[in-house]
């Protein structure tokens, strides 16, 4: 028998309210898109305006897919994989970036994100609009927000001795992987089930806070704009009807692909939008570890060699000796079992800096279009000289990083089994709508405000003005939390 729902109830898990009845009100500050950035956005917003009659709304494109994080899960495999076919792969369509993905829904990229959250390297941000101090303070407050620490791989015998091996042989810098896992003990009344963390925890904590309204499968299309102020947002639903929701205040965080698509089909004038667009040139090795030198439960293997003033790449080490891995295991580890064999599998996976050049770029297509009638996105993407270097420096690196750890990497096809990544498969995308003081050169200013349009924000990686060689989610939460501040303060 199907479960019962009174009359006028929703079976949802998260309140919706249509893109029609967010048509009939007058909005403060609208969101668009509820990954990391927006996600952030919401949260700090609710807690800023809790007490105020101010009006709350957002947008996502995409649909509820999971209510958490899929590894959260105990059906984490099909889980995984279920939310994996959201993907839509733009990079078909784009041959200079063709490994690129984008994908849709509540949560977006966070709901199967690996969780590493490293910091970047502070001589990355010496020339940003952020003073450093101020990155320090969100960084702190992104951090505890999101539960980062190194706890998920300390206490680990095959991550300490493997770390051990890495202090010995050089590589003084390297640390436990800084992840964003929710370790703490279920008691005293606390629930402490969501252990990876996704922005539905962002939208959760919000909706403690105060109420908004939401509207999913709700694709924005233009931002409106009177005067030379943000006016709202223009939206489709899937059933292609179009609908203009007014907002004094426009927040946009619907991806470095998205953004720009947005505003340049809004006829926003910028000189910088959808340019810079840079990533992470990517290095993968495979390796094996022998379980002789470890004890029977040897634990999980997560270290990070950080990239430094020096070091223009990070090299990011995961592997579970007893089966599965700590990014996506196939099945949930509700206990450890003893390993069949004596030799494990590895993962490392090398980020370099990749940069920030004018010609990379975010445009629209003259010819193709969505379903929708809207110019579909244009990459053009290439590597420097100075790119390709790093990238020749990191297969070298992954090499001795290997003997570093008596970990020796796979032979496959004769060969070191040493892959480069093709442009578009790292998912570390940024810069399109990068903060600066000069609107030659940036789409925002030092909080994320469109140049020349009052009231338009853009909050996740798109703002980057540079990428180091850290994961870029810790940064734009940091950032999207920042420039929620300044919000309020222009709200109250």
């Amino acid at each position: 028998m199907p479960p019962y729902f009174p009359e006028g109830t929703d079976p949802q898990w998260l309140p919706l309210t249509s893109l029609e009845q967010m048509a009939q009100t007058d909005y403060d500050v609208l969101i668009v898109g509820t990954g990391a950035g927006g996600g952030a956005v919401l949260w700090r917003i609710c807690e800023g305006l809790k007490d105020s009659g101010k009006r709350i709304g957002v947008i996502e494109a995409g649909d509820l897919l999971l209510p958490t994080h899929g590894m959260n899960l105990p059906t984490s495999g099909w889980a995984l994989s279920s939310i994996g076919n959201q993907f839509f792969p733009i990079g078909d369509f784009l041959p200079q970036y063709s490994a690129a993905r984008q994908f849709f829904g509540l949560g977006g990229r966070t709901l199967n994100w690996g969780i590493a959250a490293p910091r970047m390297h502070r001589s990355d941000m010496i020339h940003w609009p952020v003073p450093l101090r101020e990155m320090e303070k969100y960084y702190k407050i992104a951090e505890q927000a999101m539960f980062v620490s190194h706890a998920f791989a300390e206490g680990s015998t095959l991550s300490e001795i493997t770390i051990n091996r890495l202090w010995q042989n050089g590589f003084l810098e390297s640390v436990y992987l800084p992840m964003a896992a929710d370790l703490a003990q279920t008691k005293y009344g606390e629930l402490h089930s969501n252990v990876y963390f996704s922005s539905i925890l962002f939208l959760a904590r919000a909706l403690k806070l105060r109420t908004y309204d939401l509207a999913v499968r709700a694709r924005a299309i233009q931002i409106v704009t009177e005067n030379g102020k943000a006016a709202g947002v223009r939206a489709v639903s899937p059933d292609k009807k179009w609908y203009d929701l007014k907002a004094k205040t426009v927040v946009l965080s619907a991806s470095t692909l998205e953004n720009p698509r947005i505003l340049l089909n809004s006829g926003i004038q910028g000189h910088a939008i959808g340019h810079y667009l840079t990533n992470h040139s990517g290095v993968e090795a495979w390796g094996t570890i022998n379980k002789e030198q470890f004890p029977e439960i040897a634990g999980t293997l997560a270290l990070l060699v950080p990239g430094t003033e020096f070091r223009p790449y990070q090299v990011q080490i995961q592997g579970f000796i007893n089966g599965g891995y700590p990014f996506y295991p196939s099945v949930y580890h509700y206990s450890i079992d003893k390993p069949a064999s004596d030799i494990s599998d590895y993962v490392m996976w090398a980020f370099g800096k990749v940069e920030s050049r004018f010609e990379n770029k975010v445009g629209l297509s003259p010819s193709l279009r969505d379903e929708y009638g809207v110019p579909m996105i244009q990459v053009d993407f290439s590597h420097s000289n100075r790119d390709l270097e790093v990238i020749g420096q990191m297969s070298e690196a992954l090499i001795q990083v290997s003997e570093a750890m008596d970990a020796p990497i796979k032979i496959k096809d004769g060969r070191l089994d040493i892959s480069n990544w093709i442009p578009g498969r790292d998912f570390h995308e940024c810069g399109t709508c990068r903060m600066g003081d000069n609107p030659l050169t940036s789409t925002t200013n030092r909080f994320g405000q469109v140049h020349g349009v009052s009231g338009l924000y853009v909050a996740d990686n798109s703002v980057l003005p540079t990428l180091g060689a850290a994961n870029p989610t810790l940064t734009a939460v940091a950032l999207a939390i920042r420039t929620t501040d300044y919000l309020i303060e222009q709200l109250k």
